[in-house]
């Protein structure tokens, strides 16, 4: 998947104009993308549509106009962009009270070794970004990329599961039908 080009990027006050009828729309393709698995953990599988969104809505929060900082969200966003045969995703590790998600990131210290995707009987591990893991805790937010075969991708179609084997977090979900269709076009 080609990365965002800042030049695709639109100054604040044009995303203002532009962001009323591109919410709706960003905010539809996000929940086709979020898969949750168990009770506390939510996959957002990203794109390019999904990534230049998020730089553009970085740019309006933060008041960002410089661009030697724009072209630096470009850079560090475009990190979450598949490549051939890939998936990325933002992982959100969700937990109500910031008290029980300091005890559970913290139990969940070698998660990163634990998360699969599993299609046609072959595991193929999330690769975590390791900026983000420390010595005592996760952060609750992973940026994760799966590299699938090309034997996985051909059986694609015919179901895909994410998997958990951590041993305090042991879950797994089925993708539906068009869960899998949407990822479906984040290979090419």
């Amino acid at each position: 998947m080609k990365p965002v080009d800042v030049s695709e990027i639109k100054h604040i006050a044009d995303y203002e104009i532009e962001r009323e009828s591109l919410r709706p729309k960003m905010i539809a393709l996000k929940d086709r993308r979020r898969i949750r698995v168990g009770g506390h953990l939510t996959f957002l599988f990203e794109n390019r549509d999904t990534v230049r969104y998020q730089i553009q809505e970085m740019m309006r929060i933060e008041r960002i106009v410089k661009p030697t900082d724009i072209a630096h969200e470009v850079e560090t966003y475009n990190e979450l962009i598949p490549a051939a045969g890939q998936l990325c995703a933002t992982l959100l590790i969700e937990y109500e009270t910031p008290a029980e998600r300091d005890v559970h990131l913290t139990e969940l210290l070698g998660l990163d070794r634990h998360i699969w995707i599993e299609v046609a009987g072959e595991r193929s591990p999330a690769v975590f970004d390791n900026r983000q893991i420390g010595d005592t805790r996760l952060s609750s937010v992973q940026y994760i990329k799966f590299n699938l075969t090309a034997a996985q991708q051909a059986a694609w179609s015919k179901g895909a599961s994410i998997v958990s084997d951590h041993p305090g977090y042991q879950e797994s979900r089925a993708l539906t039908a068009a869960e899998l269709a949407e990822l479906a076009s984040d290979f090419v």
